[in-house]
């Protein structure tokens, strides 16, 4: 017993000395960027079985987990280890100098009440995340095991989304139809799940994320599979110094708000060797207004590199936040299979901002079901259930796009409806100085869609070619 103890132990703390290495990942970069630090673990570790947790799939762990976070923040931070086994807890807040390590063959599975979520304080419109930390350092969640949001009791389900036979099952649950039977909520369900809210769609609003972590930094994020968020999957806001290596992030393609990996005002990030299958943007950059007390506003020296993406609705996204500036980012080396676009820029009046020095590169490509690559200026917000969502500042023309100084260097692409598409705007200028070279792209109903009198791009041996033509 105390061999396999030690055993763990050393793989625990080999595992967050990998955070200090990822030097290797920062050869050939076309820009200067800053570089991540990982987090600085204690070489401590417990048990969730030493605090009551039991793994059985029915016992609510939620106190155990709080008990064993707090006798570790007290030792200065370590590892709580989950071992194999069904773990079922409400929200987990998680402090500094302290590793989540969820073993292979472990799963934490979020609880259906959704009591157990509501801000006790009152002061957030949406419910606490399922693992979530503030102003905190150093954290880490590592392992093989499986990180469970349960979001089937918290998101909408458009009918058109699904099969005759998966709209049944939703039926099944019990809830409640909308909008002429277009939409389902989870709303009076048959298990008895408590509602939180006035109405239905009051409590869709009220859904929060799987991951958040807001002004924290030196972050790492390592081999855990994340999924069926409740909306977004993996979320740090305002923060610096983040590792995503080797995650899986999933849930099904439908999954409204089902965002994969999110960075929202971060600098300086590392996403390598990830693999995204999600119901929204795969990997995605967002900018909202200027925070004078955030730990970081706009993203900056982000490296994206060595992924996956297949479902999503972007493969890399840019948007539609982009308020506070994007800029030195670097996405290489990336693939995405069934993404409904590939890369992906989106912003619209009101929420819009300035890209600079974005270079991307050997990106390959297969069955995209609408453009490989698109720039849009017009984009609105949509809510299920709601009309669409005017942004303030629209009416004055202020947080304008700006999509400019982006570099895209060999992309293949076989099959997607457009290949390249870009509308600007004609009372601002708001897409100049991109380029795009030394790519193919096989479409099956349009190849260039760009529009010359609102967007400049240059395209120096690109090849657009219709799949008819390929047989």
């Amino acid at each position: 017993m105390q061999k396999i103890v030690i055993t763990l132990i050393l793989t625990i703390v080999c595992v967050a000395a990998m955070a200090r290495s990822y030097d290797n990942c920062y050869i050939d970069l076309p820009v200067e960027m800053q570089r991540v630090t990982g987090p600085e673990i204690p070489d401590y570790t417990v048990s969730i079985t030493d605090f009551g947790g039991v793994g059985d799939g029915v016992t609510l762990c939620a106190e155990a987990f709080r008990k064993a976070i707090s006798h570790l923040q007290k030792q200065g931070g370590g590892h709580l280890v989950v071992p194999q086994g069904v773990w079922v807890t409400g929200p987990i807040t998680l402090k500094s100098k302290i590793n989540l390590h969820v073993e292979r063959g472990a799963i934490i599975y979020f609880s259906p009440d959704r009591s157990l979520y509501v801000d006790r304080d009152g002061k957030s419109s949406r419910v606490d995340a399922c693992i979530r930390a503030s102003k905190q350092t150093d954290i880490s969640i590592t392992g093989q095991g499986i990180i469970d949001g349960n979001g089937v009791v918290w998101r909408p389900v458009k009918r058109e989304k699904v099969s005759d036979a998966e709209w049944k099952e939703f039926g099944y649950m019990g809830g409640i139809t909308t909008d002429g039977g277009s939409l389902w909520y989870p709303w009076k369900q048959k298990s008895g799940t408590p509602d939180i809210a006035d109405d239905p769609k009051k409590q869709e609003q009220m859904r929060n994320d799987l991951v958040r972590m807001t002004d924290c930094e030196r972050l790492l994020f390592q081999g855990v599979t994340f999924q069926n968020a409740p909306r977004f999957h993996v979320h740090p806001v305002n923060c610096r110094d983040i590792i995503m290596d080797g995650i899986t992030v999933r849930c099904p393609w439908n999954a409204q708000n089902g965002d994969a990996i999110d960075l929202s005002d971060c600098h300086t990030a590392l996403i390598t060797r990830c693999i995204v299958d999600a119901g929204d943007d795969g990997i995605c950059m967002k900018s909202g207004k200027e925070k004078k007390t955030a730990l970081a506003n706009g993203c900056q020296d982000i490296l994206i590199q060595d992924n996956t993406v297949y479902h999503a609705h972007g493969g890399f996204v840019i948007g539609s936040e982009c308020m506070t500036a994007m800029k030195r980012i670097v996405v290489r080396r990336c693939s995405f299979a069934g993404t409904d676009t590939g890369l992906r820029f989106k912003s619209g009046v009101g929420r819009g901002g300035r890209t600079e020095d974005i270079y991307i590169s050997d990106i390959t490509m297969t069955d995209i079901k609408d453009e490989a690559i698109v720039l849009q200026t017009d984009y609105v917000n949509r809510h299920a259930g709601q009309a669409d969502t005017k942004d303030e500042g629209a009416d004055k023309m202020e947080f304008v796009p700006e999509f400019t100084d982006i570099h895209i260097d060999r992309v293949v692409c076989r099959r997607a409806e457009t290949a390249i598409k870009a509308v600007g705007m004609t009372q601002a200028r708001c897409i100049y100085d991109i380029d795009i070279r030394n790519s193919t792209f096989v479409y099956w109903k349009t190849g260039d869609a760009i529009d010359p009198a609102t967007a400049q791009i240059e395209l120096t041996n690109v090849k657009m070619i219709d799949e008819k033509d390929t047989f």
